[in-house]
């Protein structure tokens, strides 16, 4: 049976990837249940779905497509075996820590009931940038996370509630494509010629959607 591990929640920490400020990437399991909504969208205060949790980056990260992130526990541990290091639950910014769920083989607009109530959509992968680098402190981070193309998965806020470490997550409904998080990672990183296969997804975040709408457009003159 899928459930959650942990529910992760932002401890803040000065960022030396930006010099100045500060991130949340630090995410550690918290007990009892943890109310879930929609943040709103990306730019706004809010940022994170998760009372209690914060993005201090509203700019980039956050917002309803980004509203709650999730990660395999199966997963951290294969970097755990590779990096030779504990990786605890929330280690890599994760709201979700997650068990016997296929984050990565995931659909773009598949839905995930969570415990009696909340209800999430997977909306996009999680592209690494330098604040996740800096913070795991691993030599050419960004390269060995983008070359595993395994991002871990972002979910939007359907029906809100509460969530807790130990609920079940139940897979309540599939869309009628083959797009998932590891695909659209891979097009979005290292194989762009994907990009069009992407258009099959109608739950595909509109910023996505216009870059692989612009891959299928022909060049002047054709």
């Amino acid at each position: 049976m899928a459930q959650l591990i942990s529910v992760n929640l932002a401890v803040p920490r000065p960022n030396p990837a930006k010099g100045v400020g500060v991130t949340g990437i630090d995410k550690q399991p918290v007990p009892g249940p943890v109310p879930v909504r929609a943040p709103g969208p990306k730019g706004t205060g809010l940022g994170s779905g998760l009372v209690g949790d914060r993005v201090f980056d509203t700019a980039h990260h956050g917002g309803d497509d980004q509203a709650v992130y999730a990660y395999a526990r199966e997963d951290l541990d294969t970097w755990e075996a590779e990096l030779g290091r504990t990786l605890p639950g929330g280690v890599f910014g994760e709201n979700l820590t997650t068990s016997g769920l296929d984050v990565t083989g995931a659909l773009i607009g598949e839905r995930w009931r969570v415990g009696e109530q909340v209800v999430l959509e997977v909306a996009d992968p999680r592209i690494p940038c330098g604040t996740f680098a800096r913070w795991m402190a691993e030599q050419g981070w960004v390269k060995r996370f983008t070359v595993r193309a395994v991002p871990g998965a972002y979910l939007r806020v359907i029906v809100p509630g509460e969530i807790r470490a130990g609920d079940p997550v139940v897979v309540v409904s599939r869309p009628e494509h083959d797009v998932t998080i590891g695909l659209t990672f891979r097009a979005l990183t290292r194989e762009p010629e994907l990009l069009p296969r992407l258009l099959a997804a109608d739950a595909l975040p509109e910023k996505i959607r216009e870059l692989a709408t612009r891959r299928t457009a022909p060049f002047p003159g054709e």
